[in-house]
């Protein structure tokens, strides 16, 4: 006969509930336990959190500062870091609660387990809410106070115009090379980037080397040493030198680097500014790149720029049927637009625009015939036996579209936010920029292959918009502004970007 097993039962010393005594905790029940025990003591339930205006950055004891979106993992963690004792219990969980944005509160919501009792373990939730108090970050601190920076990255191109510097500033925003910078301010070769540490000028000369033809040099000036430590503080100078030659520019090689560059004819033409320079001969289709190392072993500049373009009208042409990528030569018989009416003298010349020029077309070309370049290797050109002969009266460089005085974009692009200093005191520099702007944005048009490498913007419509709500009817473009050529490039909206909100960035004008 088996006598059954029974367990022994106390009263809870708190209620006077029935227990079993052989696993109870203390002589408590399990309600008792639950009001008795609180495993949460000694964690804070309220605590300050640091925060910098400027660049919405958070404190991390003792002097780090990090990037947290709200309610982001990172957040999270920095504010149970801010709780003492937290490391003695168990995190089940842990979540945000729902506050106002401009509350300047955080409240989060933590789940503990822990070992109350031998063989009991508890699990206890509470809130702990956080006060957002505002901190200047020594960075921002360092950008609102004048002379803070420690290097300075001096960018250079000895040319008459900007349009070099309009697409190193897109190529910049594309890529967010500027975002460690602290000033950004315009000078009259070029642009000089501020930073407060080396490191970061380090890394932005590195992808001007990536994206551009350049010459570098460093040098770094003593501020102050400490002679018990023997510690000294520097300013560090980078000096980037961009090559002088542009797109569409005529370049007259030397000889000896013409015959090394594949045996390619001195007298060329720049199509594309890479991380080399990429040259074309207009009469044999022959392309042939100059890379960095080489040019600047023996620097030389171009024979004339884009200011010196004259526009020819098409007589005739005629295809050759050679074709190289997207260029085609052609044969073209062509006068300069102000001797029509006055005179019949036309030009012979070959082309590798045979594939978008007709009878009847403008195009931009270089006129050498009287021209005098004072340019040492156009002079030995000139004079050598062999190719004194191929020099050609007329080099055709692109097609001329007939463009409105202002034109009405659908697209536009973002520009950097940068002081200006005394570059527009004068009217006629600001005219210049303007003008040089307009001429990269129609380039933009014009150059699919240029598009390819920027970002472009769907065009704002608000105050178009605005105007159709307070009943302003605008005359359609037909009635205002002259037409345009069908032919005029245009940029499709498939190529456009949504427009977004960034720091550091304003639209163009």
């Amino acid at each position: 006969m088996q006598i059954p097993h029974t367990s022994a039962t106390i009263l809870c010393c708190k209620c006077g509930a029935d227990i079993d005594g052989t696993t109870s905790a203390g002589a408590l029940c399990n309600d008792c336990v639950k009001l008795t025990v609180d495993i949460s003591e000694g964690i804070q339930r309220e605590a300050t959190l640091h925060s910098c205006r400027d660049c919405e950055r958070w404190l991390q004891p003792p002097h780090q500062w990090i990037t947290a979106a709200p309610e982001s993992r990172e957040l999270l963690a920095l504010c149970l870091r801010k709780l003492r004792a937290l490391s003695r219990v168990r995190i089940i969980d842990a979540s945000f609660i729902w506050t106002e944005p401009h509350s300047k509160r955080i409240k989060v919501k933590i789940t503990l387990q822990q070992e109350a009792f031998e063989g009991t373990i508890l699990q206890q939730t509470f809130e702990v809410e956080y006060i957002v108090a505002s901190q200047q970050c020594p960075d921002c601190a360092k950008s609102f106070t004048a002379n803070t920076w420690r290097a300075v990255v001096q960018v250079r191109q000895k040319v008459p115009h900007k349009r070099t510097f309009l697409y190193l500033e897109q190529l910049i925003l594309k890529h967010s090379a500027h975002k460690d910078t602290i000033n950004i301010k315009e000078t009259k070769d070029g642009l000089d980037f501020f930073y407060s540490q080396r490191n970061h000028a380090e890394k932005f000369v590195d992808f001007l080397t990536s994206v551009a033809p350049v010459r570098t040099k460093k040098s770094q000036e003593l501020i102050s040493m400490d002679i018990h430590t023997s510690s000294k503080s520097y300013k560090f100078t980078f000096s980037v030198e961009l090559v002088p030659i542009c797109k569409d520019d005529l370049v007259c090689l030397p000889i000896k680097l013409a015959k090394q560059a594949g045996n390619i004819a001195p007298l060329t033409l720049c199509y594309r500014v890479g991380t080399s320079i990429n040259l074309l001969d207009p009469n044999t289709l022959q392309t042939s790149d100059i890379s960095t190392p080489i040019y600047w072993r023996s620097p030389f500049s171009g024979l004339a720029d884009v200011r010196e373009l004259v526009e020819f009208i098409v007589m005739d042409i005629e295809p050759t049927g050679v074709q190289k990528g997207r260029f085609f030569l052609a044969e073209a018989t062509v006068a300069r637009a102000s001797d029509l009416g006055t005179n019949d003298i036309t030009y012979f010349t070959r082309t590798h625009l045979g594939g978008v020029l007709h009878p009847g077309d403008s195009v931009m070309g270089y006129h050498l015939t009287g021209t005098n370049f004072n340019n040492p290797q156009f002079e030995a050109l000139e004079q050598s036996n062999a190719h004194s002969s191929t020099i050609p009266d007329v080099i055709l460089v692109k097609k001329h579209y007939e463009r409105k005085k202002k034109k009405a974009r659908n697209w536009r692009l973002k520009r950097m936010n940068k002081d200006e200093g005394e570059m527009l005191s004068r009217k006629q520099e600001q005219t210049r920029m303007e003008e040089d702007y307009e001429e990269f944005m129609r380039n933009v048009e014009e150059d699919e292959e240029l598009r390819s490498t920027i970002a472009l913007y769907k065009a704002k419509q608000a105050k178009k918009v605005r105007d159709q709500m307070e009943g302003v009817e605008t005359a359609s473009t037909a009635e205002t502004e002259e037409t345009e050529a069908d032919d005029v490039p245009k940029i499709n909206m498939d190529e456009l970007q949504d427009e977004f909100e960034d720091l550091g960035m304003e639209d163009d004008p």
